[in-house]
């Protein structure tokens, strides 16, 4: 009797696990696999959605808050997502399998009955471990497609930079734009200010298109910012990078040009810059264009000058200490504009070689205005007669520097620039021509024989030298009686702007008066403050993760399709190999 019972128990489990082993193992494997399978996307899938689809910056993978911008989303945070998608779902796919395994295991092993639930047990267990092949291939999948989308965003970013960069370049070129500082101590030449954010003031060293974004930057506070001038920067408020002064408004759109008054003290440099300055005023309001002063405390000066030439006062002298440019911001009709940095330092910085060597403003300029006193000539001062003498101390004084020496000086320092001091303009200008004219020495003095008399009295050498330096030499005779047209004829010349503009009507009012004084309206409209709320992430992340997320979403919905077909032919293999089950 036992062994009739061993007998049918052995055939029994010989037919169990020609069952298992050959009719259902066959299925449930593969369907083990493909439902595992499936899982383990699923979570991948769950956790790419949660990592990808929050606005905050605080996610499961949180976007930290930048020292000044944000980096392009490819080339920090992309990965810093993959990494956190990766690290959460490995560990939750080894311990689900794990645990199911082991539950398995123990549910299905546990007890005699193994012997017979073996092939379920090794199709289920097995399906679940042969599943690792396809999760890896999702992780996989999913690095290759944060790889993908990487490669082509950093091959339109990388596109996009270069593109910006050479169109930069190219109007900074055709434009030949120049940008310097005008502060003291400094005068540097700068190739990139430093721009304040216009939202939180936050200062950004390095916009321009690169690794924070080829359009635009993203501030710390969610300001989006230009990179190129074309696009706007100009429209920040900009700093030296040398000293952190503010420079004016429009740089880098508009050329600077520096314009510096040479001359020994009591020369008549600031008698001149404020008739220049008045002149020009009065060319851009008649030929419909603008002028207005940078700085509110050079607007400032200009009127307190203004009060006392109409009172018949002689302006203060200069102080001792190096200048701050006056900024002039000129615009004229035809595109004809200029940021114009006036420098007049006090004429005891040109009487001795180390005071000119710190006037480093000289080391930039393609022009300069060489103001030249003619009662400090000797061979002048010598012919003048003793009522001559009195006349013109009493009008105007006069500068005891040789203005043979002054010029001297400056050319020596000139020439330790690169192109040897070569300017495209010089400017020399007669002061007090309105009392030179009442003397013997000078009664004959014409606009146009400025040249001849300059070289009978002394300053031959000196004319024959700037001719030699620069490409151009205007010889210009200024009173308070002088035209306001030929003053600004003189300053639009040196200044490089071009003169097509239409002329100043002839002056009505007593010629030394001084008209509306030019304001500090700017010129430009501030950059808006525009962009998301600082506590979410930038819109340039969000796109890059959904892209991300919609590739994957893609990738999920070819899977389903491959398991669906699969399983389509798997159906298809029962059927034809085991009719009796349909």
């Amino acid at each position: 009797m036992p062994a009739v019972v061993i007998g049918l128990l052995i055939l029994l489990w010989l037919a169990v696990m020609y069952a298992g082993f050959v009719l259902v193992f066959p299925v449930l494997f593969p369907a083990v696999v493909a439902a595992a399978g499936l899982a383990a996307f699923g979570l991948y899938y769950l956790h790419a959605v949660r990592a990808l689809t929050p606005r905050e910056r605080a996610g499961p993978s949180p976007v930290a808050e930048p020292a000044v911008s944000y980096r392009t989303y490819l080339l920090g945070q992309a990965w810093r997502d993959w990494w956190t998608i990766t690290r959460t779902v490995v560990p939750r796919v080894y311990g689900t399998a794990r645990r199911a395994i082991v539950r398995l295991t123990r549910l299905m092993l546990g007890g005699l009955w193994g012997f017979f639930t073996f092939p379920f047990w090794l199709a289920l267990c097995a399906g679940i471990a042969v599943a690792a092949v396809p999760a890896a291939g999702f992780g996989l999948a999913l690095t290759v497609l944060y790889g993908a989308v990487a490669a082509v965003g950093l091959a339109a970013w990388s596109v996009c930079v270069l593109a910006l960069a050479a169109v930069e370049r190219g109007f900074m070129v055709y434009g030949r734009i120049l940008q310097t500082c005008p502060h003291p101590f400094c005068y540097e030449r700068i190739a990139l200010p430093v721009y304040a954010c216009p939202g939180c003031g936050a200062r950004h060293p390095r916009l321009t298109p690169g690794a924070a974004g080829a359009f635009r930057h993203v501030c710390r506070c969610g300001t989006r910012l230009p990179t190129t001038v074309p696009l706007g920067r100009f429209r920040l408020a900009a700093y030296c990078p040398h000293c952190e002064g503010r420079l004016p408004e429009r740089i880098g759109r508009v050329r600077i040009e520096p314009l510096p008054f040479v001359g020994g003290p009591a020369a008549g440099k600031t008698t001149f810059m404020v008739l220049g300055i008045r002149a020009l005023h009065t060319r851009a309001r008649a030929a419909h264009g603008r002028l207005a002063f940078v700085e509110r405390r050079h607007a400032e000066a200009y009127a307190a000058m203004a009060q006392v030439f109409n009172s018949g006062g002689r302006p203060a002298k200069t102080g001792p200490e190096l200048p701050l440019a006056t900024m002039l911001d000129v615009e004229l009709p035809g595109r004809v504009r200029r940021i114009l940095y006036l420098f007049d330092p006090a004429g005891e910085h040109y009487t001795g070689a180390t005071e000119v060597e710190s006037l480093r403003y000289l080391d930039h300029g393609e022009a300069l205005l060489f103001v030249v006193d003619p009662f400090a000539l000797p061979y002048v001062r010598h012919a003048l007669g003793e009522s001559e003498l009195h006349l013109v101390e009493e009008a105007a004084g006069t500068s005891e520097e040789d203005p043979a020496d002054t010029l001297q000086r400056v050319l020596n320092e000139l020439r330790t620039r690169p192109d040897r001091g070569r300017q495209k303009r010089i400017g020399v200008i007669v002061t007090k021509l309105d009392l030179l004219v009442k003397t013997e020495v000078g009664r004959d003095v014409t606009a146009g024989g400025l040249r001849d008399w300059l070289a009978g009295v002394g300053l031959g050498n000196s004319v024959r030298s700037l001719e030699q330096v620069a490409a151009e030499v205007r010889f210009f005779g200024s009173g308070l009686s002088t035209p306001q047209g030929e003053v600004a004829d003189l300053l639009l010349w040196a200044s490089g702007l071009a003169s097509a503009t239409p002329p100043v009507p002839p002056d009505t009012a007593a010629p030394d008066l001084i008209e509306e004084v030019p304001g500090t309206s700017p010129l430009r409209a501030p950059w808006p403050v525009r962009g998301r709320d600082p506590a979410l992430v930038p819109l340039g992340y969000q796109v890059g993760r959904w892209s991300v997320l919609g590739g994957l979403s893609a990738a999920g919905l070819a899977l389903l399709a491959a398991v669906g077909a699969g399983a389509a032919l798997l159906l298809d293999n029962v059927q034809l190999h085991f009719p009796f089950f349909f």
